[in-house]
């Protein structure tokens, strides 16, 4: 897959990450599939998944399978 020109992908993040930097980022590319970075290393790798995988994971996430994994940082902040 060739890589998209940076300039047309549009990044989004949740309107629960706030101002602070943190965020999760996603952005639909034009050859279907959905990327995913962290705001903190915009440089670094992105992640890609088909629309398939990304319902399947947010399908886990609305069922509270990785609860578990955001109160870790509560427990260790």
């Amino acid at each position: 897959m060739a890589a998209p020109d940076p300039s047309t992908i549009h990044w989004r993040t949740s309107s629960f990450s706030g101002n602070n930097g943190t965020c999760v980022e996603v952005a639909a590319l034009p050859d279907g599939h959905i990327a995913v970075r962290n705001s903190n290393h915009r440089d670094d790798a992105t992640i890609l998944f088909t629309h398939a995988e990304l319902n399947t994971w947010i399908s886990g996430v609305k069922a509270g399978e990785f609860d578990d994994l955001a109160r870790v940082r509560a427990q260790h902040g």
